[in-house]
């Protein structure tokens, strides 16, 4: 059995540990607000957005011209965009998010080109050997869409080029406090959603439908990217609210063991000294 000095320097250092993760449980629930906020007032945007685009595209459809950003073409290669966050310490989170990736990548026939947002992500694929082109990280805790435009960009330049015939983004959709999932969207080809009818909407467009849906498309594909990386945030957060929730009571209640370990190595040693003492006694009245 260690000695109690020994378990009580065990314990002052599990409760430091257990402070730093309670300071950092309630960092990330202050962040984590703010972030599902984020997440809660751009979501109508890229909905309606969405609704616009597909109304647009039901318009054109019979047009002779179609959108370079619409047309569907045979799949030679593929680009992929993995969010993920730049620091650790939030579960599983990160690594959910690399794995899905992962298999993704593996599960495809035709060379795949990654673009990365995020240091856990760009370090993993680059130790893995992974075809990396583009990379954006140190992004703050609430970017905005400029900052994440500069991938967005290589995609759909990419698609219009050429270079791509598919265009994906990976990251982890913020559904609660307690769940986010990995997540896999395609976002180009624009594949524009199914609308019911008694939705769709006349509008009255100038110059004309076809020139406001080319004008729209990389818009909408911007704001695509955005949302994925805006859940991603709020998500992070989460996962690390939980993940320091969790370590700050795993280390109280490794307190509590040492405690008890330390009271019952006490009392041997008070125990063991008076036997100690009674023996003495009795030598003495014995001689």
């Amino acid at each position: 059995m260690p000695s109690t000095r020994e378990i009580r320097r065990r314990i002052r250092s599990v409760r430091n540990t257990s402070q730093i993760t309670k300071a950092m449980e309630m960092v990330s629930a202050v962040k984590m607000r703010k972030a599902q906020e984020a997440v809660s007032a751009s979501r109508p945007y890229s909905e309606k957005m969405a609704d616009l685009v597909a109304g647009l595209a039901r318009m054109t459809a019979r047009s002779d011209e179609v959108d370079p950003l619409l047309v569907q073409r045979p799949v030679n290669r593929i680009g992929l965009i993995v969010i993920t966050g730049d620091r650790g310490l939030c579960g599983a989170l990160n690594t959910n998010i690399i794995r899905r990736a992962a298999r993704f990548i593996l599960d495809q026939s035709v060379p795949v080109q990654v673009m990365a947002i995020g240091r856990k992500g760009r370090d993993w694929l680059l130790r893995h050997g992974s075809e990396l082109i583009a990379e954006v990280s140190g992004l703050p805790e609430r970017p905005s869409l400029i900052q994440v435009s500069p991938i967005t960009t290589l995609a759909i330049d990419g698609y219009r080029d050429g270079r791509f015939d598919r265009v994906d983004v990976v990251y982890s959709r913020f559904v609660s406090t307690t769940r986010q999932e990995p997540t896999i969207q395609q976002i180009l080809p624009v594949v524009p959603q199914a609308q019911e009818t008694h939705h769709v909407l006349d509008y009255i467009f100038e110059p004309d439908p076809a020139t406001v849906l080319s004008r729209l498309l990389p818009r909408y594909v911007e704001v695509e990217v955005y949302q994925a990386v805006l859940e991603t945030a709020a998500s992070e957060h989460s996962a690390r609210m939980l993940a320091m929730h969790n370590a700050t009571q795993n280390a109280r209640e490794v307190v509590r063991e040492l405690t008890l370990t330390y009271n019952k190595a006490r009392q041997a040693g008070i125990t063991k000294e008076i036997l100690e003492i009674a023996a003495g006694a009795e030598a003495l009245r014995a001689s």
